[in-house]
């Protein structure tokens, strides 16, 4: 399991890589819920947290880039 701290540390790159892999995890795990072959029901919650996890820690940035860019506007 990936902590936010650690996601904290990745790159916007390693970021969206991870993103793309656990969605495609996630969707994998949807099908095999659905033709009742889930091996671990627990991993469906796991995969939707992460998710979560990531876009929160995209949004941080986010928020942080867009405060970052009027200060810069006013100190020019």
């Amino acid at each position: 399991m990936i902590k936010a701290a650690e996601l904290r540390e990745m790159s916007d790159e390693q970021l969206a890589m991870t993103l793309k892999e656990t969605t495609q995890n996630l969707f994998r795990l949807r099908l095999q819920a659905q033709t009742e072959r889930l091996d671990a029901p627990s991993e469906l919650r796991k995969a939707r947290r992460l998710v979560a996890r990531i876009h929160t820690v995209r949004g941080e940035r986010d928020r942080a880039a867009a405060e970052r860019k009027p200060s810069d506007a006013q100190a020019n």
